[in-house]
């Protein structure tokens, strides 16, 4: 089974910039473009392919802007635009659809029937709504056996009639 686009990102066109050394954190670990995002909160391959539909020169002050708000490691927070100017250098100019804008896959062939589109319902068939009249009926129906007998005079006929 094959992963869906967004999924496989092996061969993706932003592996060079989310691999990217953005600098030495202070314990002396390698942080990435990657790791950094993450821990800013953003979604790396989302802020990639937006990094990437940018003009260079706003590209660079965003990735700049999130720079400086990593804690500081081996860089300073002035050193921001320039770590951005390298890293910015790394994105391709375009982003990758399949990132950016997730495309259905086509049905299988050996299936028979196309998957769904997501958000989309399925049509309700006759048998659909006469499963649903028919339990309505039944409802209806029980509704109106357990009603309590609200009739206040006694009933008439023979088997009413009592001995004095």
């Amino acid at each position: 089974m094959t992963l869906r686009p967004e999924y496989s990102l092996g061969h993706s066109a932003y592996n060079g910039f989310l691999h990217a050394e953005v600098g030495e954190e202070a314990n002396g670990v390698r942080l990435t473009v990657l790791t950094a995002l993450t821990r800013l909160g953003i979604d790396p391959w989302q802020e990639a392919a937006r990094l990437a539909d940018l003009p260079r020169d706003v590209a660079i002050t965003a990735l700049a802007a999130a720079i400086a708000r990593l804690p500081e490691g081996n860089w300073k927070a002035a050193d921001a635009e320039a770590i951005a100017t390298r890293l910015a250098g790394l994105l391709p100019g375009y982003s990758s659809a399949a990132i950016a804008q997730p495309q259905p896959r086509a049905p299988d062939s050996g299936s028979g029937a196309a998957p769904a589109a997501p958000g989309s319902r399925p049509k309700a068939t006759l048998s659909t709504w006469l499963l649903w009249g028919v339990a309505a009926l039944v409802l209806y129906f029980l509704f109106l056996q357990f009603q309590p007998d609200n009739n206040l005079e006694p009933p008439s006929g023979p088997a009413s009639t009592t001995q004095r």
